[in-house]
């Protein structure tokens, strides 16, 4: 697609990193957990240690809908996450990936990190026969915005939510 990245089965290479996308483990938590916390001020949602505790558990939990991973330099330092869920897509008649978090370490930005993360989802998903990488962004998330053009294609779709608490 154009980008920085050659990707490469599960290890892309950038014009800076060697990166391995895999899934999240047990022994990646504080590094998880200090990525996550990020992913949530940049949101601006407190991130308790409740609740980041009860993502924990989702991600590793054998009944979850979701599932963690994690961009790794060459020395296994974890640069970035992803938490993405499969969905069903009745009218199609197939399935699909949806992207739900996204968050790469400010200090490894721009170095590719998040395409590669982006091209380890499209393998997988052709891998697996489905038709669609499905995410959402801030109107205003600008940077995130410039890569999201230029790998995937902006929907016509307007999201809603009703609020219950």
């Amino acid at each position: 697609m154009g980008t920085e990245d050659e990707n490469t089965g599960g290890t892309a290479k950038s014009n800076t990193l060697e990166l391995t996308v895999r899934p999240l483990e047990q022994g990646d938590f504080f590094a998880w957990y200090e990525l996550f916390a990020g992913y949530a001020e940049f949101y601006n949602t407190p991130l308790v240690d409740e609740r980041a505790m009860r993502a924990w558990a989702w991600l590793h939990g054998d009944k979850s809908a979701v599932r963690g991973l994690v961009a790794v330099d060459a020395s296994g330092a974890v640069l970035g996450l992803a938490h993405v869920q499969e969905f069903e897509r009745l009218l199609e008649n197939d399935r699909g990936l949806l992207l739900e978090d996204l968050f790469v370490a400010p200090q490894h930005r721009g170095k590719g990190v998040a395409t590669a993360v982006i091209n380890h989802l499209k393998d997988e998903a052709r891998d697996r026969g489905f038709g669609v990488i499905r995410w959402i962004t801030a109107e205003d998330n600008e940077t995130a915005r410039r890569l999201y053009d230029s790998v995937a294609e902006k929907t016509d779709w307007v999201t809603y939510e009703f609020k219950l608490g």
